[in-house]
């Protein structure tokens, strides 16, 4: 039986990974479980956000435009922490599995690689030019706009990834189809 495959997709928000995720369990021969970022914050309580111990948005502005810095906490970190346990128990039931994250630092990265260590992990970043991230998330309009400004210099600075793609112009579909070229998923 195949080692079970892992796809972390890393990148701003709003630059496409829930979709390109989403994509990759229609095209890829076996199934992948799709873990968001997003359901594990979800899972918070609502006192948390605002809350040092969780995780606070401050806004302030850079050349007039928004920026919001995020100010996490040891409960934020607490969960994030759970996800990645919670993907490597997964996978260690034979799932496969394709996250979607916003990680801050290589430490994040060099964590997915250490805990998946005996399973096929490949990390693909996911990127776009700022002014396409801020587009998009204005036009989604359930975003608080200036997070992609904030985090865009930090998310990728430092993590060395197995595939690199520019999701400007490509739809969801085609990010998931190099992803699986790529990998042969």
């Amino acid at each position: 039986m195949a080692r079970p495959r892992v796809v972390v997709l890393n990148g701003v928000g709003s630059v496409g990974k829930s979709s390109a995720a989403k994509a990759l369990q229609h095209v890829a021969r076996d199934p992948f479980l799709h873990v968001s970022m997003d359901g594990f914050l979800e899972m918070l309580p609502p006192r948390m956000f605002g809350h040092p111990d969780g995780y606070i948005f401050e806004t302030k502005y850079e050349a007039g435009k928004p920026i919001v810095v995020i100010h996490s906490g040891h409960v934020m970190a607490q969960l994030i922490s759970g996800m990645r346990h919670a993907i490597k128990a997964m996978v260690e039931q034979g799932n496969n599995v394709v996250v979607d994250d916003v990680m801050m630092s290589r430490r994040e990265a060099d964590e997915y690689r250490r805990l998946l260590s005996p399973f096929d992990v490949r990390l693909v970043g996911l990127f776009a030019p700022l002014a396409v991230l801020e587009r998009r998330e204005e036009e989604r309009g359930d975003r608080v706009l200036g997070l992609a400004r904030w985090q865009y210099d930090r998310v990728h600075r430092g993590v060395t990834y197995d595939l690199e793609i520019d999701t400007t112009a490509a739809t969801p579909t085609e990010v998931a189809q190099a992803i699986c070229g790529a990998f042969d998923l």
